[in-house]
């Protein structure tokens, strides 16, 4: 069947598309993970780099989506000069601090 044919077909089926829409069940939609409107992009990566970041995030424990997040959030910061670090970072910093190593 060539697309003209299909789309006549669609057109003349009445109320078929109606009627399948009206028999189906309700489906629960799942809760978003966040109370903000969120905005989906497509980013094309390297495959060695998307591998190196979803290593990142499973080592973090957390999804892919949310490190590049968090990743593109920390980089807005530099540009803005407000600070954002990981608690992780925080710990280091002061650990070391508090034991510094001989030179």
């Amino acid at each position: 069947m060539n697309r003209h044919d299909a789309t006549k077909q669609f057109h003349e089926s009445g109320d078929l598309l109606a009627d399948l829409i009206d028999d189906g069940r309700p489906v629960e939609l799942p809760t978003p993970d966040s109370e903000l409107p969120m905005v989906s992009r497509s980013v094309r990566l390297p495959l060695d780099t998307y591998e190196r970041v979803r290593a990142a995030a499973e080592a973090r424990g957390i999804g892919v989506t949310t490190l590049m997040r968090q990743w593109i959030e920390a980089g807005l910061a530099d540009l803005d000069d407000s600070a954002t670090v990981s608690l992780a970072d925080v710990r280091r910093a002061i650990a070391a601090l508090a034991h510094p190593t001989a030179a």
